[in-house]
């Protein structure tokens, strides 16, 4: 029984009708005890569920802080392998210099070898025979005096550079099998971390069929428009999930003093928030960067077909996990025309976020992400999306825009320094 439906029967009970032939309120005064008790455990059985709902709550903010911690542990192994990679790279083109150097060298070297043969084999007459024995003498052991050292030295320099190299070399190597080992095991405290989100999702709504339905209607708007900004308007106006996420971004008001950045990276450290942080406006410079990798595009410069680039690419590594640079709300998440996997997310005060270029998208329309949370994966060979020219290097492209009121912006100021990697020239 309802508790609405307990209240108004206690109330009727309680009021109860005129019935001057019954010959004892007995039975009467039973049905106000049983509608008393119904009330009391219907009371607690509400209370039970508040506590399930917190308990859900501390569950999200728990599961959420060990994802973020654990993308976090990735995005720094992978910042690891490359640059050993690089290192590796670098050392074993300073081995084949070396190597290069030594065969180069080989002429003279034979040639000195064989002059010391001979003399080995001739050696100097004594310098009290003759002037001429004694000058041929004197310039012997200057050329052994001169010779002998130089040859020693950098024989001995080439052999310990050799040795240097091999041995970092083989460290190196070793580096980057523990990392991959330590990645494997990060991928797979992530795709298990993934399916307890996943069951609590689950446990606090159940929206498979639903989401179901708007997937169709999103790949239906998908179709029917041809550029982002229609395809945000469409998606945040007829779409449900999208619409709400709209609702809720515009409901999360903005503080109208922006707290100090020591408060504001506090703020973002709190993994059961349900609503952002910091408003987005206010972030600048304190957003992580989406993907480890090296920028190769900025925001307004020549985009190879003659226009301007409204957003930045970089190459990231291939399989690269892609996280969430803002708190915000996911209004679009699939393919969209030549960007490929698109993400949307509205992080609030008309500000949109776009990341686009993935191979797969790991959370759903309407649900709300947090800063540094898992959203999807790159793939593992070369991309181009839109408002990128092709890529020599074959690399995974991952494409990042901001948006202001439909308007593309520089997403540079929003970067925390920490998060500027590198950047092609």
């Amino acid at each position: 029984m309802s508790l609405r439906y307990a209240l108004a029967l206690l109330a009727v009970l309680a009021a109860g009708p005129a019935f001057p032939q019954e010959p004892d309120a007995k039975p009467r005064a039973q049905e106000l005890d049983s509608a008393r008790e119904q009330l009391e455990r219907a009371r607690i059985t509400q209370e039970a569920l508040k506590r399930e709902i917190e308990t859900l709550r501390g569950e999200r903010g728990k599961l959420s802080a060990e994802l973020i911690d654990t993308a976090q542990t990735i995005r720094e192994t992978e910042r690891r392998l490359t640059e050993s990679e690089d290192r590796l790279g670098s050392m074993t083109a300073s081995e084949k210099d070396v190597r290069e150097n030594l065969a180069s060298r080989r002429d003279v070297l034979a040639t000195l070898l064989g002059a010391l043969q001979r003399m080995g084999l001739q050696p100097p007459p004594a310098l009290l025979v003759e002037p001429a024995d004694a000058l041929t003498a004197v310039r012997s052991s200057m050329l052994l005096g001169s010779v002998l050292p130089e040859l020693r030295i950098e024989a001995e320099a080439l052999s310990s550079d050799l040795a240097e190299l091999t041995r970092v070399r083989r460290e190196i190597e070793a580096e980057r099998t523990g990392l991959a080992d330590e990645k494997k095991r990060l991928d797979d405290a992530r795709v298990r971390l993934s399916a307890l989100v996943a069951t609590r999702q689950a446990m606090l709504s159940d929206r498979e069929r639903e989401l179901t339905v708007e997937e169709k209607r999103t790949a239906e708007l998908a179709r029917e428009v041809s550029d982002l900004e229609s395809l945000i308007a469409r998606m945040e106006a007829e779409v449900a999930p999208a619409k709400q996420a709209a609702e809720a971004a515009a409901a999360a008001e903005s503080p109208t003093e922006p707290p100090p950045p020591s408060t504001q990276l506090a703020a973002l450290g709190d993994p059961g928030r349900l609503a952002p942080a910091v408003a987005f406006a206010s972030a600048k410079g304190l957003l992580p960067l989406p993907a480890t990798g090296t920028q190769v595009k900025g925001f307004g410069v020549p985009d190879g077909f003659g226009g301007t680039t409204k957003g930045q690419t970089r190459a990231t590594r291939a399989g690269a996990q892609v996280t969430a640079p803002c708190d915000g709300w996911v209004v679009y998440a699939g393919p969209f025309r030549s960007y490929g996997q698109l993400l949307i997310l509205n992080a609030g005060g008309g500000y949109h976020v776009l990341l686009a270029g993935m191979e797969n998208i790991t959370v759903e329309l309407g649900q709300f992400v947090l800063t540094g949370e898992p959203v999807a994966q790159m793939g593992q060979g070369g991309t181009q999306v839109a408002s990128t020219e092709p890529l020599a290097a074959g690399k995974p492209v991952l494409y990042i825009e901001f948006r202001k009121d439909g308007s593309s912006i520089d997403p540079a100021p929003w970067w925390a320094a920490a998060s500027n990697e590198k950047v092609r020239s």
